[in-house]
């Protein structure tokens, strides 16, 4: 038996785990990139980053923290991550760093890269208490590894803690908005009160399109120089290529249909409804698939039953892989799509947008919180209006009757749009920006 160095602090005992085989983190992270150090920033070493979600967690909000977290490590700080999470008992604390063995416990994360740690604390039945003990936890970090800047990822329950840790601590902090956090937390008074006080007492504040940052400004009523950090994806992972004939054959997929594809996690935000009804009204006209690449929530996967139940042929058609971990494998399978279908109701920046671009997948999507800044309609995709999504199967059927050169083209268009504007390499100058303005805060 090998000690590992995952350690359960709340308790001080170590976790035992036999000769483990090591996860990596790189299945959810860029390929290493050179990028410059901020040796005009010296202040700026240490960074304690809050995030929601920390792989392995699934989802847009917790790959792009782990992206932040390595991209931050590349450019020469040391990375202290504190994610919650329910796979641990209330109030308890597990630590790691990149120096720590892989562990084969449950809770335990992908290898790290070199320059960050990471700590996860379980949470309580609610939000208020694990916020009160997780103000107890970032101070107990703070008097040993004495940070520099703190980032909240996502406005609440990350950004909210942020912001009140650090102006406790009296460091300068930044919070980023992804989209569903504004969204969701305009209408409640009791959260729209916390977003707004967030907003007003962050340092800087970034968001994922220019359509979160014009948000922001309305609701403060000023130009608070929010700085745009858009989201990025691998053009080496995510890469035209043939379909997977054998894939497409263990999936179900037969001869001749046309695959109306998503991906991610299916919940009501990403239109639900408005795939199921697009699949019925494609498949009046030719035969096709809905193939959802992930797994839906609860609710959805009840709505796919009731679907199957009132439409049986229909239904038959709809094929969900489960969650894919490996974005190699996501890959491959949106190597197999015909048309790429995105129709939420609202959004930020998708990652799987975009990585279906990078494949040279024709999208079809509503024109939701940033995704018109990556389509450009016509020309790289299509867009529909939230309003007309009832039309999203038609629109379908017009892209999959586009002749074969005209198609071509257009997911030539889809791929080059991302090596343009959202290859890694673009964030790189963002984020030095933002260290720059903490940097000058923390001097002030």
């Amino acid at each position: 038996m090998q000690k590992s160095k995952w350690r359960r602090e709340s308790n001080a005992a170590f976790l035992l785990t036999p000769e483990p085989q090591p996860l990596t983190l790189n299945r959810f992270l860029d390929p290493p990139r050179s990028r410059a150090r901020l040796s005009a920033m010296p202040r700026v070493r240490r960074i304690l980053l809050l995030a929601e979600r920390f792989p392995p967690e699934i989802g847009g909000s917790a790959r792009s923290a782990a992206r932040s977290a390595a991209a931050l490590a590349e450019m020469g700080m040391e990375v202290d991550v504190l994610c919650w999470t329910r796979r641990l008992p209330g109030g308890a604390v597990e630590s790691a760093s990149a120096a720590d063995p892989g562990s084969t416990s449950p809770t335990a994360p992908p290898a790290l890269p070199p320059g960050v740690s990471l700590h996860r604390l379980g949470l309580y039945a609610n939000w208020d208490l694990s916020l009160q003990h997780t103000l107890n936890v970032l101070d107990w970090l703070h008097g040993s590894r004495r940070f520099d800047a703190v980032w909240g990822h996502y406005l609440y329950p990350a950004g909210f803690a942020a912001v009140l840790f650090a102006k406790s601590a009296g460091i300068p902090c930044t919070v980023s908005a992804r989209g569903n956090d504004v969204d969701r937390l305009v209408f409640p008074p009791g959260d729209f009160s916390r977003l707004l006080w967030t907003l007003e007492r962050a340092d800087v504040i970034t968001a994922a399109s220019r359509d979160l940052a014009k948000k922001i400004g309305v609701l403060l009523g000023r130009d608070p120089g929010v700085e745009v950090l858009h989201n990025v994806v691998c053009p080496e992972t995510f890469s035209p290529g043939l379909a997977d004939e054998s894939l497409r054959a263990r999936l179900g997929i037969l001869p001749g249909e046309a695959v109306l594809c998503f991906s991610g996690e299916l919940r009501h935000k990403k239109g639900a409804e408005f795939l199921l009804a697009a699949l019925r009204d494609v498949r009046r006209a030719r035969p096709a698939c809905l193939l959802i690449i992930g797994e839906a929530r609860s609710e959805e996967s009840a709505r796919l039953a009731a679907f199957a139940a009132d439409a049986p042929e229909d239904g038959a058609r709809v094929i969900v892989t489960g969650h894919l971990e490996n974005p190699t494998d996501v890959a491959t399978h949106l190597r197999l799509c015909d048309v790429f279908l995105h129709p939420s109701l609202w959004d930020g920046m998708p990652n799987a947008l975009l990585e279906a671009m990078a494949c040279g997948k024709i999208p079809l999507a509503s024109d939701a919180g940033g995704i018109p800044e990556i389509i450009e309609p016509g020309i790289s995709g299509s867009l529909l209006p939230r309003a007309q999504l009832h039309r999203l199967g038609e629109a379908a059927i017009e892209l999959l009757s586009l002749p074969t050169d005209q198609r071509r083209k257009m997911e030539r268009a889809a791929r080059q749009r991302v090596l343009t504007a959202f290859h890694p390499s673009a964030e790189a100058s963002s984020l030095k920006r933002v260290m720059g303005r903490l940097a000058e805060t923390f001097r002030k």
